[in-house]
């Protein structure tokens, strides 16, 4: 089995094992054809949702899973942190078809090694793969070790620290609700993921949105979500860990 041989001999000549998830066909049969003409890479399994895409990390253990962001079940950034938590061999390549500098700190959070853009090509997406195969973290169109992954997230962390100050006025609690949603933009969610989640109008979580970026002081959800994550208000992990129960 190419996964046993990956994990007895590290990776070079032998083949990288993949798994590859996306709820559209048509794009993931796109991402499996493609990946499967490269010599050095092989398909164990594909899937269309969260929580099987999880059980086959579990069982096939394969070297890397791309996953798509947006999944029905558990989406990409909370199957990302429940495989870090759970310290399987699998690394997680995050795949976005809305990409932007909030999810990309979210999946460097979550514990994921790469995340790119949908609209990058097949070869592209081949020389990640190896990247990230051979131990080594791609966000941003950059190549990283650790270290520099982690001096690129802090990087983008002060950067929304910078653009606000602390508010001269003691801080008014959220209402239950607007917590519910915080909750979920820290996990990643859309305004439509978090809408059918809660069974409310999307055009009501804009509103709580709007509402908890005002009674914090900032601009925009990344600087919403450094500013609950540093205060302690929300954690990754227990809202990932909440969700998936």
């Amino acid at each position: 089995m190419g996964e046993q041989i990956v994990k007895k001999n590290g990776i070079g000549m032998n083949q990288i094992t993949l798994l590859i998830v996306d709820d559209h066909p048509l794009f993931r049969q796109g991402v499996v054809d493609a990946l499967s003409l490269e010599p050095d890479m092989r398909i164990v399994a594909q899937s269309a949702a969260g929580d099987d895409a999880l059980e086959l990390i579990r069982t096939k253990k394969p070297t890397i899973a791309v996953l798509d962001v947006n999944l029905p079940g558990m989406n990409g950034q909370q199957i990302t942190h429940l495989v870090t938590q759970e310290r399987l061999p699998t690394r997680i390549i995050l795949m976005t078809g809305y990409d932007d500098v909030e999810q990309a700190i979210h999946a460097a959070l979550a514990g994921a090694h790469g995340y790119c853009s949908k609209n990058i090509e097949p070869q592209t997406l081949s020389r990640i793969i190896r990247e990230v195969a051979e131990g080594r973290y791609v966000f941003d169109g950059n190549v990283f070790s650790r270290r520099e992954l982690e001096l690129w997230v802090e990087d983008r962390m002060e950067g929304a620290r910078r653009s606000y100050s602390e508010p001269g006025t003691p801080f008014h609690p959220l209402s239950d609700r607007e917590m519910e949603v915080l909750e979920c933009v820290v996990r990643g969610m859309s305004n439509k993921e978090i809408a059918s989640m809660l069974g409310i109008s999307h055009q009501t979580v804009k509103n709580h949105v709007t509402a908890v970026l005002r009674k914090f002081g900032v601009e925009d959800r990344t600087q919403a979500v450094v500013y609950a994550l540093k205060r302690g208000w929300v954690t990754l992990k227990d809202t990932s860990m909440r969700h998936s129960e």
